[in-house]
């Protein structure tokens, strides 16, 4: 039996169900209310600059790095075009199916494209694009395009590629570029503004004048907003907004170009003459530079070499494992990082010293009869039957080991070590250009600190004719050796003459480049050392027997009409019995032959360039660098005075000399 409530009981019960419902109606209402205001008042901005962003791309536009050019403004750096594929995560709606075909054509796993994508959004969100591979090949830009349009987010890009011109040539000294390692970056961005901040995929100069100028020559990428469909395919819209994100395009900054004292026509004979002796040795292992007397770099050769175009393309493991196990180390910049016994060439700053401290005159002569005996050990000439009584201008021009051996007994290390420094060695010589070592002058004080030992007199004879502890660089070297030239001027070498701006012209900030004399040996200066200038004269003239003496070690390499002066030098790389010492160098294995070094400068009276050249395992300093320094400085005054050079009516091309008979018993060997 059914039971009925009275009417005013069942509205009761209604009643308060409609009021719960309607407090439920206003509590949505008010949410959504509260929810709209907070879209719509609070987020607003930001979601219509999302939902813009969704609409509106930005795309990078990379800065053109500067040129590097010669001091003629002739091109030894350049850019070139290329392209890049890149993925935008935002409209990658079919990233595995992207990620397939893309791998496919670059020969990329699929799975670390996407993981390298999924990253690049995580990392700067999902509307930068994401680099998978630059400098492409026409196969891979050819097929990639093919179907670009079939999958969502896919982009081909023109891109700059950096390009060398002279491939191998020079390429220690012009360094290369490459992506910047995740190392790097918190390095580089230390103090810079936001938009000049580095990213992983940025290109930066990885070594020489690229990495020493690269704050100069990289310049400031810019980006441009174009709007695209849900596909992040290009439309078209006239809308305000779209017109204002379209105002934010921000131009590319080029780089800076830079000129260089290099001279192109001179770098290449350095090169060529460095490659291209034809004798059972090829090609010379070693480095070569030639400055001005006022310290301005002509040319600049490193052998073995490398081409830095590889590096520009994206290097391969190949090559790269083929570059850095080779025994001669091509990467290395050999001017300034080799730093290896002068040899004889030494023995023009021992000379310098002697006269100097008055413990020799010109007519001081010594007895060589092959050997020198000091305590229990006979330290050895080169001259295996020694060459008789010699004063100081044979001994230069013979290069007496026997009495540069008593020189340096009378001098001590100490005081060889002051007037070495002096010159410029031992220490850094600030050139324009990153990874130069200091080389090793060594003194007493200097070996009790290293080894804890005390120096033993024996020492001194073996560095007074440069082996031993001394070290030096080839820069050093032709430093030291312009000095002397210039009779006392020591100037810092440098490589950059001047900066252009973006429409060639040279920029007015007030640039520290240019010749500087550090300090001038022939009068009061700081480093305490003063040399007369007739003492100058005379080592200057031993210099010049060197090449043009009857008896000079590089008497075969001369250039009709200048005379070159300068030393040659051999370096021995290990010790050798009493019968081993005389044994034909060029018979041992090639890492056991002897460096040869030749520095030289022209004319002798008045020199306008100084070459120095470290040529390694090549034997000997007269045959090995001699002819290669001549070559170069023939180059030069070529160039620049021409009419320095004798020549025949019908001549226009002087012959190259055959090269010299040594000695029997010691081929190679002669300095």
């Amino acid at each position: 039996m059914s039971q009925y409530l009275p009417e005013e009981e069942e509205a009761k019960i209604y009643l308060q169900r409609y009021i719960l419902l309607r407090w439920i109606v206003v509590f949505s209402v008010t949410v959504l209310i509260i929810r709209l205001w907070y879209l719509q008042i609070i987020e607003g901005q930001e979601l219509a600059d999302f939902s813009m962003r969704n609409r509106v791309k930005e795309t990078r536009i990379p800065a053109p790095r500067g040129l590097i050019l010669d001091r003629d403004e002739r091109v030894l750096v350049d850019n070139l075009p290329g392209f890049e594929v890149t993925i935008t995560p935002q409209y990658a709606s079919e990233l595995e199916e992207t990620a397939k075909y893309v791998g496919g054509i670059l020969g990329i796993p699929s799975n670390a494209i996407v993981t390298k994508v999924k990253t690049g959004r995580k990392k700067n969100g999902p509307f930068r694009p994401v680099q998978i591979k630059d400098h492409l090949s026409r196969d891979e830009l050819f097929r990639l395009m093919l179907k670009r349009f079939d999958h969502p987010g896919l982009e081909i890009r023109e891109t700059i590629v950096r390009g060398y011109p002279l491939k191998e040539n020079g390429a220690q000294l012009f360094g290369y570029v490459g992506e910047i390692s995740k190392e790097q970056i918190p390095e580089y961005n230390a103090g810079r503004t936001l938009r000049e901040r580095l990213q992983q995929g940025d290109v930066i100069g990885q070594t020489g004048i690229e990495k020493y100028l690269d704050d100069t020559i990289r310049g400031v990428d810019g980006a441009s907003f174009m709007q695209v469909d849900a596909r992040g395919r290009e439309a078209r819209s006239s809308t305000l907004r779209l017109l204002e994100a379209i105002e934010r395009t921000q131009e590319a900054v080029p780089g800076q170009s830079v000129v260089l004292t290099i001279d192109r026509d001179v770098q290449e004979a350095a090169y060529k003459a460095m490659q291209g002796q034809p004798d059972k040795i090829g090609p010379r292992i070693g480095a070569l530079v030639a400055i001005r007397p006022n310290g301005e770099v002509v040319a600049w050769a490193n052998s073995p070499s490398y081409d830095p175009n590889e590096f520009s393309t994206g290097i391969s493991p190949d090559i790269w494992k083929v570059l850095v196990n080779d025994p001669f180390q091509p990467l290395r910049n050999k001017v300034i990082q080799d730093h290896t016994p002068p040899g004889s060439t030494f023995k023009a700053i021992v000379a310098l010293a002697a006269l100097q401290e008055k413990l020799i005159t010109p007519n001081t002569s010594y007895f060589c009869g092959g050997s020198l005996k000091f305590g229990r050990r006979a330290y050895h000439c080169w001259a295996e039957h020694g060459h008789g009584n010699v004063n100081l201008l044979e001994a230069i021009e013979r290069s007496c080991d026997v009495f540069f051996y008593r020189v340096g007994m009378a001098l001590g290390i100490d005081r060889i070590a002051k007037y070495a420094k002096a010159l410029g060695l031992g220490d850094l010589t600030n050139i324009d250009t990153v990874g130069e070592v200091t080389g090793i002058i060594p003194t007493e004080e200097w070996k009790e600190r290293r080894f804890g030992e005390a120096w033993q007199p024996g020492e001194t004879l073996s560095n007074a004719i440069g082996q031993g502890f001394v070290l030096a660089t080839p820069l050093q070297m032709a430093v030291a050796f312009s000095t002397i030239a210039n009779e006392g001027g020591l100037y810092r070498p440098f490589l950059l003459k001047k900066i252009l701006d973006q429409r060639s012209r040279e920029t007015p900030l007030n640039n520290p480049h240019g010749p500087t004399l550090i300090r001038d040996l022939s009068t009061i200066n700081p480093s305490q050392v003063v040399i007369d200038p007739e003492n100058f004269r005379l080592v200057k003239e031993g210099l010049r027997r060197v090449s043009n003496g009857a008896s000079g070690t590089a008497r075969y390499w001369k250039i009709p009409g200048v005379e070159i002066a300068g030393k040659s030098g051999t370096v021995q790389l290990r010790s050798y019995a009493a019968n081993e010492i005389f044994t034909k160098c060029d018979s041992r294995p090639l890492s056991h032959r002897h460096h040869g070094w030749f520095v030289g400068y022209a004319p002798a009276q008045n020199p306008v360039i100084t070459v120095a050249m470290l040529a390694q395992h090549s034997c000997s300093g007269s045959s090995g660098a001699g002819p290669i320094v001549r070559d170069v400085i023939r180059a030069y005054i070529e160039k620049y005075h021409p009419e320095m050079i004798e020549r025949k009516p019908s001549q226009k091309i002087i012959a190259p000399q055959p090269q010299p008979q040594l000695e029997p018993g010691l081929q190679g060997d002669e300095d």
